[in-house]
């Protein structure tokens, strides 16, 4: 029998709460990882993005710390249940990076150093919904939490702010990532409660 059953959605937060249902609030930062932390030197790292056509586009980090920056203050929400208010971050919006992109795809496969890839619609990266986060409360990001940089999708279970990113699969269908084909949810909205396939 599993831990968690998947019918069981917890307690109700009180009224009034910013604390997505089935939450508790945290003020550590929990490490989680599919596997091991890949070591990436800010000299090696690079940023993809490929269209649907197969045209690339990329930034290797002068370029990319070069870019218009912002620092959004986010609200995180992992799949294990704990969520952590006020997390500042430092790191390019993805409409930046997509501003002279041409594309008609609607989906987005991210993969990193690592192996690891997560799936999204691709209207889930605009509109100042997500960002390539290249620190974290005054710091260059750690390893541990996705450095050099990850991606920052807030408004989504945090196991879609893929960890050491290094590319964007554009398309126009949709490709399920590592938890996603392991049975866990297509979308990941936390206030549905969206954590594994049928919720």
């Amino acid at each position: 029998m599993g831990i968690i059953s998947r019918g069981f959605h917890g307690r109700r937060p009180p009224e009034g709460t910013h604390l997505p249902p089935g939450q508790y609030e945290t003020t550590g930062f929990p490490v989680l990882s599919a596997g091991p932390t890949p070591r990436v030197r800010q000299s090696e790292w690079e940023l993809t993005v490929t269209t649907e056509t197969g045209q690339r586009h990329a930034w290797d980090w002068a370029a990319f710390m070069a870019l218009p920056s912002e620092n959004p203050t986010v609200d995180l929400h992992c799949v294990t249940k704990w969520s952590k208010f006020g997390t500042e971050w430092s790191g390019v919006s993805l409409d930046v990076l997509l501003e002279n992109v041409e594309t008609a795809a609607e989906y987005a496969l991210v993969t990193s150093y690592g192996g690891y890839t997560t799936n999204l619609p691709l209207e889930d990266l605009l509109d100042g919904k997500a960002w390539i986060a290249y620190g974290y409360e005054g710091e260059d990001l750690a390893p541990e939490h996705g450095g050099p940089a990850r991606l920052l999708v807030p408004h989504l279970y945090l196991w879609k702010s893929a960890k050491w990113v290094r590319g964007i699969e554009l398309a126009h269908s949709d490709t399920p990532g590592f938890w996603e084909s392991a049975g866990y949810h297509d979308y990941g909205d936390p206030w549905r409660e969206q954590r594994y396939q049928g919720d």
